[in-house]
């Protein structure tokens, strides 16, 4: 699969996020999106999963050479300003979760939960859960979702070293044959990435 920006840009009123961004996205490569605060990393991480739009430029889904169109199944992200549902459990989230995308082929409710470990809080509400927690949960509902690309903005907020240690196992355990797209300012989050896209260069 291949997502491709041409002539991209986005802005707020008057003000270019970014401009002229042509990149070609390919399966089976990790990609950084990298910048300082608010250079627009998000941005671009939410145009291309059409959370919001371009006001310049095109966007487009290819499969074997064919153009296919978008459909939420493509995609799967997770960033601090996507909520978990906080009255669910576990369970009832991973069947949420399961009624409108599907998990990875071999990934029921029990490997969930033990890939996350986090099988003695399975009954608890997810508002009880820590910041921690939390993130893991986002990001096993991303990674282990059957999309064939994952983006994750800031992916180890609220993670502790250990945390952070699951997050890099995680990645190399289900990374392959998919688009990933991490946009990041740490580099522990995004140093097996094999390309490095600079928000700077594509400022007006």
């Amino acid at each position: 699969m291949q997502i491709t920006l041409h002539n991209a840009g986005k802005r707020y009123n008057y003000e270019w996020v970014f401009q002229r961004l042509n990149y070609k996205f390919e399966s089976d490569k990790c990609y950084a999106v990298l910048g300082p605060n608010g250079s627009g990393k998000s941005t671009l991480l939410q145009c291309i999963s059409t959370y919001k739009l371009l006001n310049e430029g095109t966007l487009s889904f290819t499969s074997q050479g064919q153009s296919i169109a978008f459909t939420p199944q493509l995609i799967s992200i997770t960033a601090p300003y996507l909520e978990l549902i906080e009255e669910f459990t576990l369970k009832e989230l991973f069947h949420f979760q399961l009624s409108f995308k599907p998990f990875i082929s071999q990934i029921d409710y029990l490997l969930f939960i033990d890939v996350i470990g986090l099988d003695r809080h399975q009954h608890k509400m997810i508002k009880l859960f820590s910041s921690g927690m939390k993130q893991r949960v986002k990001l096993a509902l991303a990674l282990l979702s059957d999309t064939k690309v994952v983006i994750l903005d800031e992916p180890t907020s609220n993670l502790d070293q250990e945390g952070v240690e699951w997050y890099s196992r995680l990645i190399d355990t289900y990374k392959q044959n998919r688009i990933i797209l991490i946009g990041s300012n740490d580099e522990r989050e995004y140093g097996f990435c094999e390309e490095r896209i600079y928000m700077q260069e594509y400022k007006t």
